[in-house]
């Protein structure tokens, strides 16, 4: 999600303490056929304090972009490009850019016309992650920060017409997981924020580096108040959610995102947008119809 939510600089700073290496060449692979249509998942999805039914589920290929596109853009693309899933900024106050066109109008319209939602939230940042950003933890503050900001992605969800039972996925980037302190409070703020979300009647995902914020959270999964979906970000230029997949068996059955190229300038239909690439097997958004 390069320069989404911080600059490219501190990107790439965030990628090396973690221990991301970008590599190229690698060949694509295809990823199991679907149309998308939201089919629930037979998943068993870890316990939580509120009664959810299945998950609306999407495989195949989504993309994200910094701002959310115009409602013509969508379309546009909904009819030319290989994409059936888009992920969106919903909140958080890390998010980078300006949601202009982030209304419940749009996601109703846009999900009218055939699009799968993947909301997400960038919440507070690790404690010993370079660069600054408006809200970053600390060992003090994790638990209320997570909290609060785990019922406000509840609040921005549902403020967008997105019923309870949708995911929204936890962005963190990427931190010097060896970092024992920082690391135990990235989880007592995940714990937190998860609880939150679940108490609203939400699915919780997470976002993060293969090699750093997501294989912090994997190595204490399944667990109490832990994410139901992961999408981990590995830049090997493989569109597969099970190919080179890092985490063994966890998070199978539709619980799996993977994020495997950034930065991106594709056409379609007449409009340009510069998008990261992922391969998509996991919750979506259930919107209001």
């Amino acid at each position: 999600m390069s320069k989404h939510r911080i600059t490219k600089k501190h990107r790439n700073l965030a990628m090396a303490l973690g221990g991301v290496v970008l590599l190229g060449g690698g060949a694509l692979t295809a990823q199991a056929a679907s149309s998308g249509s939201g089919t629930p998942a037979a998943a068993t999805m870890p316990a939580r304090p509120v009664s959810l039914s299945k998950p609306a589920t999407f495989t195949g290929r989504a993309f994200d972009t910094c701002t959310a596109p115009t409602l013509a853009q969508m379309k546009a693309w909904k009819t030319a490009s290989p994409y059936g899933g888009a992920a969106v900024y919903i909140g958080g106050k890390n998010r980078g850019c300006a949601q202009p066109q982030l209304t419940a109008s749009w996601v109703k319209s846009v999900s009218a016309v055939g699009w799968k939602l993947i909301p997400l939230y960038v919440g507070a940042q690790p404690p010993c992650k370079s660069g600054s950003n408006p809200e970053k933890m600390t060992a003090a503050t994790a638990a209320s920060l997570g909290a609060a900001d785990g019922a406000d992605a509840g609040a921005k969800a549902s403020g967008l017409g997105m019923r309870p039972g949708s995911p929204v996925y936890l962005d963190m980037e990427g931190f010097d997981s060896t970092n024992t302190s920082c690391k135990d409070t990235v989880l007592t703020y995940t714990r937190a924020w998860n609880k939150a979300l679940h108490a609203k009647g939400y699915r919780t995902g997470f976002y993060g580096f293969a090699s750093s914020s997501a294989a912090v959270v994997a190595a204490v999964s399944p667990g109490t108040d832990m994410p139901d979906a992961l999408w981990y970000a590995a830049y090997d230029d493989t569109e597969s959610t099970t190919t080179g997949y890092p985490f063994g068996t966890k998070w199978s059955g539709h619980r799996r995102g993977h994020q495997y190229a950034i930065n991106k300038k594709e056409a379609y239909g007449g409009v340009t947008l510069t998008v990261d690439r992922n391969a998509w097997d996991a919750p979506v958004a259930v919107v209001a119809k």
